[in-house]
């Protein structure tokens, strides 16, 4: 976070348990960090839960539920306490977050899908060297973490770069750097180990 958009901090943390949500919603409005860490408190875990029961993958939950507080920190001018309260709120970007991974569950196992297909077709002029690496890279591809296959994939049949990849997914740009080094070491280890254990013809 830029210092330009860091909260400004309070003398000091006011008491949770006193806030109403009233006052967790005037402290948001003004990018009070203390008061955000007991709004995290307070509707992390149903937060969370709901991504849970709907996307039924822990893993996702968790992005889902780092999305909704970024999501709400970033966007805080936008929550109008006359409109409805702040927990009402949290729930709708919650909501939006959790279709937002479903789309995005959807876009990965159709690439997936397709790639797969592609690489179990061997083209006029492919050795077989090539398509065996084509067949164990998608395959691994498929075995790989979640955040490292979204990468590869988005880097791969997307082709955007690490930059665009960090914009369009909202993670840090070390974190996609990060998750591109570790996927490509595990890919490039199993089609060497899928060369080695295929006997020559």
């Amino acid at each position: 976070m830029s210092q330009e958009s860091r909260p400004r901090t309070s003398a000091g943390p006011p008491p949770a348990g006193t806030l109403y949500e009233d006052e967790l919603g005037r402290g948001l409005r003004t990018a009070d960090e203390h008061v955000f860490a007991a709004i995290y408190r307070r509707w992390g875990r149903v937060v969370h839960t709901m991504a849970v029961r709907s996307l039924g993958d822990a893993d996702e939950a968790e992005d889902v539920t780092q999305q909704v507080f970024i999501g709400a920190w970033r966007g805080r001018a936008g929550f109008h306490p006359e409109r409805g309260p702040l927990g009402a709120w949290l729930v709708g970007i919650t909501r939006r977050k959790i279709v937002d991974a479903l789309e995005a569950r959807t876009r990965r196992l159709a690439l997936v899908d397709s790639a797969t297909r592609s690489a179990r077709t061997r083209l006029p002029g492919s050795g077989p060297d090539e398509v065996l690496d084509r067949v164990l890279l998608v395959d691994e591809l498929a075995r790989l973490p979640r955040s490292q296959r979204d990468v590869l994939c988005l880097a791969f049949y997307g082709n955007l770069t690490q930059t665009e990849i960090a914009e369009r997914t909202g993670m840090p740009l070390g974190t996609v750097k990060s998750h591109a080094h570790r996927g490509l070491h595990r890919l490039r280890r199993a089609i060497e180990q899928g060369r080695a254990g295929t006997p020559d013809a």
